[in-house]
C-alpha cells in the first residue's frame, strides 16, 4: 500500500450542525478533509441522543463526528463571532446542518461570509428545506422516510400504531446528494473564485433516493397502451418496483437447509446453468422462458419444486454452488450477522472501539493500491479550542486567554 496524500486533503470546512445532519461531511473526514465542528458551549446533544449509549456517548456521535475537531463558541458574542468569521476566511465550505438561518440571526449567514470570502461555499441542511408549506415544522430522522412514502404504519397485537423496523433514507441519502453537490461548488469555485449557496432538504433526499416507486407510479398513471408491464410478463403491468417481486419464481428468496438465498436467475442463460448445475434440465426444457427478465411470474408448480430444491442444501453450499455453475445466488444475512460472513470480513475495515469509543464501518470505497487515513475520534466538547485557535488562526496565548474570559469560548 502507497501512503499517499488523502484524496481531500487541504479541504478545509467549517461545520455548524446538530444531530443527524452531521453526517454530510463524515465521508468528507473519511477522505481527509479538514472538518471544524463549531458547537455551542453546551455541546451538540447527539451524544445522548438514540441508542445504543457506549459509556455515556452515542453510537451516533461515535460514527457521525468522527476525524472532526470540535471547538465552542457561543455565537451571541460578538468576540466569537469574530472568531468564526476569521475561519471562514480560510476555509472553502462552511456547512449549516440545522434550521436554516441559524447562521445569519447572528450576521454569519451567506450574504455575510461572502463578503469575506467570495469563493465560500456555503451549504444549509434541514428537513423539509427553505421553501414550501413544511418549512418551519421541528422534525426528526424518520419524518424524512414517512413523508417520502418509505415507511408505513404497523401495528401490534393490541392495535396501537408503531414505527415498524427500517432502513433510514433521508439522514444517509442527504449526505450523498449533499456531497456530491458540494464538491461540484468547491470544484466550480477553485476555477471561478465563486462560491455557491446550496440548500438541501432530507426529505427530498429520501425520495429522490426512492425514485424508482414514485416515478413507476407517475408512469403507471398514464394509458395502460402506452406504459406496460415486461415483455416476459406479457407486457401484463405488474406493482411498482420490489412490490412487484412477490409472484416472483425465478427471482425470488428460498428457504436453504439453515437459512434463506436470494435465487436471481431471471435472465435464461443463468436459469439453463442452473437446471444443468442441480441435474434437473427438464425444469428448463418445460419452462425455458424468455432471454431476459423472466421471473416465471406466478409459476407456483416451479415455485413448489424449487423450495424444495433449495432445502436440500445449506447456504454456503448454494453460494459455492453459484459460483461453480455461474447462477446468481446470494447470502440473505441479518445486520448482526454481516460482520460474519466472509465478504464482509474480506473488504471492510473495521474502525476499532479500542480507538474510537465504538466498532464502526469504515468508508465503503477504496482507492486501489493506496492506504486511506484512519480518522481520529468523534471530539469531546471543546476538545481542539486550543488547538484549532493556534494552529489554524495563529492566535496567540493572550487572545486566546482574552476570549475565554469574555465567554467567547464558554
Amino acid at each position: 500500500m502507497n501512503n499517499v496524500q488523502a484524496p481531500l486533503a487541504g479541504l478545509r470546512i467549517i461545520e455548524s450542525s446538530i444531530l443527524g445532519p452531521a453526517a454530510i461531511t463524515t465521508a468528507f473526514a473519511d477522505l481527509g478533509a479538514e472538518i471544524i465542528k463549531v458547537e455551542t458551549p453546551a455541546g451538540d446533544y447527539i451524544r445522548e441522543m438514540t441508542w445504543p449509549i457506549i459509556e455515556g456517548v452515542s453510537l451516533m456521535h461515535y460514527h457521525l463526528n468522527r476525524g472532526k475537531r470540535g471547538i465552542t463558541l457561543d455565537l451571541r458574542l460578538e468576540a466569537a463571532r469574530e472568531v468564526y468569521r476569521d475561519l471562514v476566511k480560510g476555509a472553502e465550505v462552511v456547512i449549516e446542518a440545522s434550521k436554516p438561518g441559524a447562521l445569519a440571526k447572528f450576521g454569519l449567514g451567506y450574504d455575510d461570509l461572502k463578503q469575506i470570502n467570495p469563493g465560500i461555499v456555503f451549504c444549509t441542511v434541514s428537513g423539509y428545506g427553505m421553501t414550501g408549506p413544511y418549512k418551519d415544522m421541528p422534525s426528526h430522522g424518520i419524518a424524512y422516510d414517512t413523508w417520502a412514502g418509505v415507511v408505513m404504519p404497523a401495528y401490534d397485537e393490541e392495535g396501537f400504531c408503531y414505527i415498524p423496523e427500517h432502513v433510514g433514507i433521508g439522514i444517509n441519502a442527504a449526505p450523498l446528494f449533499g456531497g456530491l453537490a458540494v464538491l461540484a461548488a468547491v470544484m466550480r469555485a477553485r476555477q471561478t473564485g465563486v462560491g455557491a449557496f446550496l440548500e438541501l432538504a432530507q426529505s427530498d433526499a429520501a425520495a429522490a433516493f426512492d425514485w424508482y416507486r414514485s416515478e413507476s407510479h407517475m408512469a403507471y398513471a398514464r394509458p395502460e397502451d402506452v406504459v406496460t408491464g415486461n415483455k416476459a410478463d406479457g407486457y401484463k403491468r405488474r406493482p411498482v418496483a420490489t412490490a412487484g417481486m412477490r409472484e416472483g419464481v425465478r427471482y425470488q428468496l428460498y428457504e436453504s437447509s439453515d437459512g434463506h438465498v436470494l435465487f436471481m436467475a431471471s435472465e435464461q442463460a443463468f436459469w439453463k446453468n442452473f437446471c444443468a448445475g442441480i441435474g434437473r434440465m427438464d425444469l428448463f426444457e418445460r419452462w425455458p422462458g424468455s432471454k431476459y427478465a423472466d421471473h416465471a411470474r406466478g409459476n407456483r408448480e416451479l415455485q413448489a419444486i424449487l423450495r424444495d430444491v433449495f432445502k436440500t442444501r445449506t447456504s454456503s453450499q448454494w453460494i459455492e454452488f453459484s459460483k461453480e455453475v455461474n447462477t446468481p445466488i446470494a447470502p440473505v444475512n441479518t445486520p448482526k450477522n454481516l460482520v460474519d460472513d466472509p465478504q464482509f470480513k474480506a473488504r471492510f475495515k473495521i474502525i476499532p472501539h479500542e480507538d474510537h469509543g465504538a466498532d464502526m464501518l469504515g468508508f465503503p470505497v477504496r482507492f486501489v493500491a493506496e492506504e486511506m487515513p484512519t480518522p481520529s475520534r468523534a471530539p469531546t466538547v471543546g476538545e481542539h479550542n486550543e488547538e484549532v485557535l493556534r494552529q489554524v488562526l495563529g492566535y496567540d496565548a493572550d487572545r486566546i486567554e482574552l476570549l475565554r474570559r469574555e465567554g467567547a469560548l464558554g
